[in-house]
């Protein structure tokens, strides 16, 4: 049956894609105050009338455990998810671990807790650390994942605990179904990655970034498993060039440079293993603490489409994708989550290979194809994000068509389970803005109005239940294996001017 043709409700349902829409940073301030509650209603309502299916908002380490350890003010957020709930949406909560202020689109700062940076001053260890010896705190290195100094707590204790204390204040709005979606944040930017390219220390776009593995953690960690391996004489790389350099500025990502040999294998191979360690490690805490809640657990994957088209795919390896031609960085994640029932959320899916800069060797059409791919081979659920905010034709084409890459089928499959748009603004709400983002959100939904039971689309939610067993290492690392991706279609069939 060709796709134009399917009329049946129940079938279109199938290929519904649930639609949020994130709020601004800035709508619980730093004294921890919802801000501008009636306008902010206004734009909830606005936002029910395009027929989103709900809002995320991160949800601020740095504003709710400021006073001290264990003493949480959640009031501000609760008054949020009360005022979602008002408005007829859902909730989609970041736990944002990460400092506010130094990315890309970051209007607002707010640091992790003060009594936590007290910490590093005496300890500067426990932030990430480039070659050089710059400090990143935005987020603790997860050198610190199992150290006792936080009070006699260590990071991943304090994630934990922070999660158990959000579930119980808002244990009656998960209840209610509010709140279905729990993003855990696990490094800069909410992501699961190393914070290889900050602004905040001259980093520009297309740099390739560094390393961040240089904190005494870190460093003592690498040399037990050089050890293990039989050389104990292996050290950290010294050659991976700067920040803004090229690839072929630099030993390390050069033409039969050092990444190629067996000890560059070695350090790559360990430095991305550490960071799927430390989303599996939060995401077992993330599952106890939301255990019996009818929500999904989410984490987000950064979209690092600069030098995607080079040999060395060097912004990637630095960020700790290790992802290759011969070996999928990727993949390894998706298996990771498939023993929580993670959904992998992945970004840049507006973007399109033919408005990037040649000179970046910039490819985010087919990384976005590897990603999608490798998460469904897993046979796990996936979301999207634009990395940009855009309102014109082109970008929503290309999210529709990275959503559903071979239109509507028969039974839904391939798509993505949700989309969250980025972000709610007064340029999104603006007339034209709008109207064409109302298409948008529309044909997301597969051409029908919005659906409030998600049994109709099969989005039932099904209580948490406990992480499956670990996944051995060598398991994980089969799934490094390139494999052929699910073909693509050229364009969606829902164009928004079509």
């Amino acid at each position: 049956m060709p796709k134009s043709a399917i009329t049946d409700p129940k079938k279109l349902a199938e290929n519904y894609v649930l639609v949020f829409v994130m709020l601004p940073l800035n709508i619980v301030s730093s004294e921890n105050v919802l801000v501008d509650k009636e306008g902010l209603k206004k734009q909830l309502l606005k936002l029910k009338e395009a027929g989103v299916d709900g809002v995320m908002s991160d949800v601020w380490w740095g504003i709710v455990e400021l006073k001290g350890p264990k003493q949480y003010e959640w009031s501000a957020y609760r008054s949020l998810a009360e005022l979602i709930q008002e408005c007829g949406l859902k909730m989609q909560a970041i736990m944002s671990f990460h400092q506010c202020g130094g990315n890309v689109g970051d209007e607002v700062y707010i640091p992790i807790p003060k009594w936590v940076l007290d910490i590093g001053e005496n300890d500067p260890d426990i932030f990430y650390t480039n070659r050089a010896g710059n400090r990143n705190k935005e987020y603790l290195t997860l050198g610190v994942d199992h150290q006792p100094i936080f009070h006699g707590r260590t990071a991943i204790h304090i994630y934990s605990d922070y999660m158990k204390s959000f579930r119980e204040t808002m244990k009656d709005l998960i209840d209610a179904g509010v709140i279905i979606d729990i993003e855990v944040g696990l490094g800069a930017a909410g992501e699961l990655r190393y914070p290889s390219y900050p602004q905040t220390q001259g980093w520009e776009y297309p740099g390739i970034g560094e390393f961040q593995c240089y904190d005494k953690y870190l460093k003592a960690a690498f040399k037990e498993a050089a050890k293990k391996a039989g050389h104990p004489e292996w050290e950290l790389p010294d050659n991976a060039g700067e920040y803004n350099d090229t690839p072929e500025k630099t030993e390390f990502f050069g033409p039969n440079g050092t990444y190629l040999t067996e000890k560059g294998k070695f350090f790559l191979t360990w430095y991305s293993n550490m960071l799927i360690k430390h989303g599996d490690e939060i995401l077992e805490e993330a599952t106890k603490a939301f255990l019996a809640c009818k929500l999904k657990l989410a984490i987000k994957v950064s979209g690092i489409h600069w030098w995607y088209k080079s040999e060395n795919h060097a912004a990637e390896l630095t960020a700790g994708y290790y992802n290759l031609k011969t070996r999928d960085g990727y993949r390894p994640i998706a298996r990771m989550l498939s023993r929580h029932d993670a959904l992998l959320n992945f970004t840049c899916l507006e973007m399109r290979d033919c408005e990037q800069d040649a000179a970046a060797y910039s490819a985010p059409e087919p990384l976005v194809q590897q990603v999608l791919n490798g998460a469904w081979r897993e046979h796990i659920k996936v979301g999207g994000e634009n990395a940009l905010s855009r309102y014109d034709k082109d970008a929503y084409n290309q999210i529709l068509l990275n959503a559903r890459p071979n239109g509507l089928t028969e039974n839904g499959e391939p798509e993505m389970y949700q989309f969250t748009y980025l972000r709610a603004s007064s340029d999104l709400f603006q007339d034209d803005n709008f109207e064409l983002f109302k298409k948008f959100v529309k044909n997301m939904h597969a051409g029908l109005e919005y659906i409030s039971d998600p049994d109709k689309y099969g989005h039932k939610l099904s209580p948490l239940e406990h992480s499956k067993p670990k996944i051995p290492n060598e398991v994980l690392l089969e799934a490094t294996e390139p494999l052929e991706p699910f073909p693509w279609d050229d364009e969606t069939d829902m164009k928004v001017d079509g």
